[in-house]
């Protein structure tokens, strides 16, 4: 048994300590928002918060999550999905298919709340969800955007 806070809530999951987090939040807790891409933290579909932190929970084992660490997904991420990066990227149509969105979410909120200004040079650096669709142009602008218009929104 294993207590993990996702998204405010203290739960109580039953999974083996060597399962990935992502298979916990989707299976467990029915959180689907977190998608499953590639199983090797290469494509960033899979990207939730631990501790403010952008990580990639395919690769984290449950047993790695330390009680009292705060988990976030996408649907935690703000209430009526207004945080910045989903006001940017609704107003711009960053997605195409939508499926890597999520963690593209995810990881440029971590980005933005770690460097509210960042260049185009270290937001190329730090974003490298992978996109099938191709979308990178209209990420990097959604980033821009949220930026631009701060934290707060």
């Amino acid at each position: 048994m294993a207590r993990l806070n996702v998204n405010g809530v203290v739960r109580e999951v039953e999974a083996e300590p060597d399962t990935p987090l992502l298979w916990v939040l989707r299976e467990q807790i029915g959180l689907t928002g977190t998608k499953y891409g590639c199983g090797i933290a290469q494509c960033g579909a899979c990207t939730v918060h631990v501790d403010g932190a952008a990580v990639r929970a395919c690769s984290v084992p449950l047993s790695s999550v330390e009680p009292g660490q705060k988990i976030v997904t996408i649907e935690g991420l703000a209430p009526g999905a207004d945080h910045p990066v989903q006001k940017a990227w609704a107003e711009l149509d960053v997605p195409q298919c939508g499926f890597c969105q999520p963690g593209m979410i995810m990881a440029s909120a971590a980005l933005l709340a770690q460097n509210p200004r960042p260049s185009e040079a270290q937001i190329r650096q730090e974003i490298t969800n992978i996109c099938r669709c191709g979308t990178y142009n209209r990420v990097l602008a959604g980033i821009k955007l949220a930026a631009e218009r701060g934290q707060s929104g």
